[in-house]
């Protein structure tokens, strides 16, 4: 039977089932459970099963775990590497631009980085998302901390804390809920533009702006995101620049992967890495089957 999956806080009971379905298919990649299995284990009948989830994630189980597969994984991964120069020079054209976000990015300042968040007002709280239960924290010049909840979400507000230290954050749901629909309201649609706080050293931020310019549905690995930092050299730095990523699904680290085709670590753990790729799979497949229609 399939591996229990990784219990996440989650409010919406319809939810919880299919984020349990979504970690199964996961974590059993290579002998996925059957329609009749994952129906049974969330307690439906395979007609109401297969109908939910297609209506949460877009496409069946079966397509979904087709997405996970590491065969599939490298053949995006040779295919998206050759083109992506060329998608930079024609401003992320085609396709892959459909559901890319409208993403501006401001570094702090030297003062405001050696003054680790003190005077910042952040507004924070705890929102559901297709990924899992996470939170959202804001300021007046964007969002400077977005991190999926693994253990706990103390642990989450911890990892908030540490990013700025000097920092008071308010916890307000009110807040951060517009931003979060823009998010995931309508992950179909686009959200228009998304302003992003960053804080980090020149190259972190360097290598996270390199990240943000990986088109949606497309993959990298870690050697060709060196490249793209112009640190051609600087592999296992750029791995740990993304490791320091405090804004995720955002800044797409996710969309960087081992050369075998191993989907490799994340830091919110690896099956939701895996999750967020077959989502992303999903989405530039029905729209590219939408559009030649």
């Amino acid at each position: 039977m399939a591996t229990e999956p990784e219990k996440i806080p989650g409010k919406n009971a319809t939810y919880d089932k299919i984020q349990s379905a979504l970690y199964i298919l996961a974590q059993n990649q290579h002998s996925p459970p059957s329609l009749a299995q994952l129906s049974s284990y969330c307690g439906l009948s395979e007609f109401h099963f297969q109908k939910m989830f297609k209506r949460w994630v877009g496409i069946s189980p079966k397509r979904f775990s087709q997405y996970l597969s590491k065969e599939y994984i490298k053949t995006l991964l040779d295919e998206g590497i050759k083109p992506l120069d060329a998608s930079y020079q024609a401003g992320l054209s085609g396709p892959a631009r459909l559901h890319d976000l409208f993403i501006q990015t401001e570094a702090v300042s030297p003062a405001q980085y050696r003054a680790k968040g003190q005077g910042l007002r952040i507004h924070y709280g705890f929102h559901e998302s297709p990924f899992g239960d996470y939170l959202l924290a804001v300021t007046d010049k964007g969002i400077c901390h977005l991190e999926f909840t693994t253990t706990s979400r103390q642990q989450s507000l911890s990892g908030l804390r540490e990013q700025w230290p000097f920092s008071d954050p308010i916890r307000d749901e009110a807040k951060t809920e517009s931003v979060h629909q823009r998010l995931f309201g309508n992950m179909s649609e686009k959200p228009g533009q998304i302003s992003l706080l960053l804080k980090g050293t020149n190259f972190q931020i360097q290598v996270w702006q390199a990240l943000l310019r990986i088109p949606h549905g497309q993959l990298c690995s870690y050697e060709t995101l060196a490249q793209l930092a112009s640190k051609p050299a600087a592999t296992r730095a750029c791995a740990s620049a993304i490791a320091r990523n405090s804004i995720a699904w955002l800044i797409p680290c996710h969309r960087v992967i081992k050369k075998t085709g191993e989907s490799g670590q994340y830091r919110w753990g690896a099956e939701r890495k895996k999750i967020i790729l077959g989502f992303e799979a999903a989405i530039l497949d029905k729209n590219n089957t939408t559009s030649d229609a």
